[in-house]
């Protein structure tokens, strides 16, 4: 979308089609409407804002459930906005800190803004697009908050870092560290930031540096120190990276890991500096520690194999949530755990063991059909296969359904014929 639609979409005509169109699912009902709508003789450039947005809020509801209906976005701001029931998490954690207004900077279409707005904080939503701080502006309307159009970096020094900031401190109090003068100033404001990267088609596999990000984590991480303070990254960011004072929470939502999150200040809890944070079925699990959790040692295949959440195995947490199943490590270069003890965790998915056989097709396949088996998840760690390849050199022709999982241990590769728990 750009400027031209996003003016025609933003009046009464734009709005009212908008709502009178409803949502389109396919690409056929794309094209259908946007022949209707010409014929109408509807402007080139509504036509395209309201087809687009009446598709983009199908999409959002997976993120957004039943306020995608009233919201507008855009297409990389959709794919890029923190799903609400994760934001919403975010707005908690700000409360339970005593934060009353938070700075958004780099806010998008405004989805963390809408969950801070909603729990009762002032906001303030900065983003550097101009028509994305517009489609924000829409967004948060109901809400006490202020969108601004600017470069996040340029917003807080025209504001003097003082623009629904904590306040100054005093000469006489300077010497502290940046930490304690931010937990002390936690009533009077905190910053959000999600820097993007300045590329895209980075892969999770490539080594990004502190510059590649907009604005520069070395700048975010200025502010994180002076400022009550949540980075939002990508789950995958160089560990390396990560600053020694603050708090790193990786976040799942119903299996995916989402978010990386860096908080500091009174928004970083003490004592901890790891965290995996569990979002599913409406609940959350956490598990927290001080630094990485030290491994345990690889024993044999037992009664279980467990899978670690990958917010789990971001954080390194894979040790303590092994000791919480009385479990060791099927392969100390493999995430996979093991264990003889009939206990479950949120932080892992559990399978019981049926047998063990070689990973190979032909004796697969003979344990498939002794098995009645028909309808099989595939999962894999440490062995170079494409699931979906192998799947195609199997016999599925049971009534049953079971879990293979191929993987690599000390006595080289196996298939463990499972199912869930």
């Amino acid at each position: 979308m750009d400027m031209s639609e996003l003016t025609a979409l933003l009046t009464r005509e734009g709005l009212a089609l908008l709502d009178e169109v409803g949502p389109i699912e396919s690409s056929g009902d794309v094209a259908r409407t946007v022949s209707l709508l010409r014929a109408a003789g509807h402007s080139p450039e509504l036509v395209s804002a309201v087809v687009g947005q009446a598709h983009l809020r199908v999409k959002a509801v997976a993120k957004f459930g039943e306020f995608a209906e009233r919201m507008l976005f855009t297409r990389a701001g959709l794919e890029q906005a923190t799903r609400l029931n994760v934001a919403t998490l975010h707005a908690v954690r700000m409360r339970q800190a005593g934060i009353t207004e938070v700075t958004d900077l780099g806010c998008g279409i405004g989805g963390d803004s809408l969950a801070f707005a909603g729990a009762g904080l002032t906001v303030t939503a900065v983003d550097a697009d101009e028509v994305t701080a517009g489609i924000a502006a829409y967004n948060l309307a109901p809400f006490d908050a202020t969108v601004r159009h600017g470069q996040a970096e340029e917003f807080l020094s025209a504001s003097g870092g003082n623009v629904r900031l904590p306040r100054t401190e005093s000469a006489d109090s300077s010497a502290r560290s940046a930490h304690s003068r931010a937990k002390r100033s936690a009533a009077d404001g905190a910053v959000w930031l999600d820097p993007a990267r300045r590329t895209a088609g980075h892969s999770e596999t490539r080594r990004l540096s502190a510059s590649d990000w907009s604005p520069s984590l070395d700048w975010c991480f200025e502010v994180a120190r002076s400022h009550p303070t949540g980075i939002k990254l990508g789950p995958g960011l160089d560990r390396d990276l990560i600053p020694d004072d603050v708090e790193a929470q990786w976040v799942s939502a119903d299996g995916s890991v989402v978010e990386l999150v860096l908080w500091s200040g009174a928004l970083a809890r003490d004592g901890i500096r790891r965290s995996a944070l569990i979002v599913a079925g409406g609940q959350t699990h956490e598990l927290t520690a001080e630094a990485d959790a030290e491994d345990v040692p690889v024993r044999e295949l037992g009664a279980f194999v467990h899978e670690p959440d990958g917010a789990v195995i971001r954080a390194r947490l894979i040790g303590d949530a092994a000791r919480m199943l009385d479990a060791g490590m099927l392969d100390e270069q493999i995430a996979y755990l093991t264990g003889d003890a009939a206990v479950t965790s949120p932080f892992v998915q559990s399978f019981r063991v049926r047998e063990t056989i070689p990973a190979h097709p032909k004796t697969i396949n003979a344990a498939l059909r002794a098995n009645d088996i028909g309808r099989l998840e595939i999962k894999k760690r440490g062995m170079d296969i494409d699931p979906a390849v192998f799947r195609k050199k199997l016999t599925l022709k049971g009534s049953q359904q079971a879990t293979l999982v191929l993987t690599r241990t000390p006595a080289g590769r196996v298939a463990i014929l499972a199912d869930r728990v």
